[in-house]
């Protein structure tokens, strides 16, 4: 009997937890594409798959987002320089040369 009762506070509160998380954020979890597929699983294994292919998912995402990174850095400094050579020397212009055409002779 002890164990129905923990379990049925148990659900009450996490009933409540999701009505307030619906509330704060307008996302229903039971309906998120993730919360369906569990829902289908019926094996450890299954579950495993699915929670392995988000986490390759991420780790992707992870991998370009550092990619965007770095080539956003790159692209900084290339607009320093760039900048910096308009001041004075010529010899720099990254972007300049590359907008401006090569004069025909």
């Amino acid at each position: 009997m002890a164990d129905q009762s923990a379990s049925a506070r148990f659900r009450v509160l996490f009933e409540a937890g999701l009505q307030v998380y619906e509330k704060k954020t307008s996302i229903t979890l039971a309906a998120h594409p993730l919360a369906v597929q569990i829902q289908s699983c019926h094996s450890v294994e299954s579950i495993s798959a699915v929670l392995q292919g988000q986490a390759r998912a991420f780790t992707k995402f992870r991998e370009s987002d550092k990619m965007m990174k770095l080539i956003k850095n790159t692209l900084s400094i290339l607009t320093a320089l760039s900048d910096t050579a308009t001041l004075g020397d010529s010899s720099g212009l990254v972007r300049l040369k590359a907008l401006m055409p090569v004069p025909q002779l």
